[in-house]
């Protein structure tokens, strides 16, 4: 199977040496997103919940962009610089998610790029 790069660009364009995604077969590696809005270069970051808002719009575009959907994602990594923000953080991430959500892992971290407060990425599979 041939990798191929998937650069969107309704999704800010990566920062250092990566990919926006990675397709292999009918798996998708997304990098970790964090909330610049790719129209203005802005961050958006007045509040958690934009920032998670503005995070899941980015990796929204960056699954649209390789023919995948959320539905599709089956794993899920969240990083987040205070953990008293989850329960906000938790409460856009179900709006996307819905009832069936992926398989995720949430953890704290020291700093993230750009200092922003949430960062996540996702592996998704295209089952049909």
């Amino acid at each position: 199977m041939e990798k191929e790069i998937i650069a969107s660009p309704h999704a800010p364009a990566a920062i250092g040496p990566y990919s926006q995604a990675v397709k292999v077969g009918n798996t998708l590696y997304c990098s970790g997103q964090i909330a610049i809005d790719p129209s203005t270069g802005e961050l958006a970051n007045e509040s958690v919940e934009a920032e998670t808002r503005r995070v899941l719009e980015n990796l929204s575009a960056v699954l649209a962009e390789a023919g995948f959907v959320l539905s599709d994602v089956v794993r899920t990594t969240v990083y987040m610089t205070d953990m008293e923000e989850y329960a906000k953080i938790n409460k856009i991430y179900g709006e996307y998610f819905g009832d069936n959500p992926p398989a995720r892992a949430a953890v704290q971290v020291a700093n993230l790029p750009k200092y922003v407060r949430v960062e996540i990425s996702c592996i998704a599979v295209k089952t049909q």
